[in-house]
């Protein structure tokens, strides 16, 4: 991950707050061949005495399953919107173009959890995506018996120890004042994921240019 401090917030609590609205992420690690394995699942991340965990749950007897019971060490990503910035919009438009986006790499070790820990991390999951609706059929704890039996056969809980978390917010946070709007009003015109930059970049901007041009 590219380690430029201008596209890096210094408030935590933000790039907490993206994880949380971005739970849907890329589980990466290898197996003991050293060739890549991934999969992409629901996380959720925890705190205990300051210590950030991320706890999920996937299907048993795959070969990620099989990685990561050799080789705990992982990498998950979390991936928010992203679009093409073009140069045109800059107000010196010879130079080149980029793309804007916004994601967090978590570091960290992998272990596998009891049936206990799996009944509470898929009801936290099922509530969750259901709006903490306690009264929804698919709540995890609303679900019949047999068939909770017969899917926790199928899968297992994992908690994450995070030990290094990095993140980058590149949001034309190094462009001049006129060609950060620019970029914002062309945004707009798009799809959603580039209106949603366009929507993150504009909280951005009066902190940005009144700091710069000490206003």
């Amino acid at each position: 991950m590219y380690d430029i401090p201008v596209f890096k917030t210094q408030d935590s609590q933000k790039v907490i707050d993206f994880i949380s609205k971005h739970p849907f992420a890329m589980l990466i690690g290898a197996n003991d061949s050293n060739e890549p394995v991934a999969t992409q699942v629901p996380m959720f991340l925890e705190f205990e005495k300051d210590q950030a965990y991320l706890r999920g749950h996937l299907m048993k007897h795959t070969t990620h399953y099989q990685a990561f019971e050799k080789n705990p060490q992982v990498l998950v990503v979390f991936q928010g919107a992203q679009t093409y910035v073009s140069a045109t919009w800059y107000q010196n438009p010879q130079s080149a173009s980029t793309w804007n986006y916004m994601s967090v790499h978590c570091h960290g070790s992998l272990r596998f959890l009891d049936e206990t820990a799996l009944e509470t991390i898929l009801q936290k999951t099922t509530l969750h995506f259901e709006k903490g609706n306690q009264d929804s059929p698919t709540v995890f704890n609303n679900l019949p018996k047999d068939y909770k039996d017969r899917l926790m056969k199928a899968i297992v809980s994992f908690e994450i120890e995070v030990t290094n978390m990095e993140h980058v917010f590149k949001l034309s946070q190094n462009q001049d004042a006129q060609s950060f709007q620019n970029i914002i009003s062309e945004l707009n015109k798009g799809n959603a994921q580039a209106q949603e930059i366009a929507e993150e970049m504009q909280k951005l901007e009066a902190d940005l240019f009144n700091k710069n041009q000490g206003f």
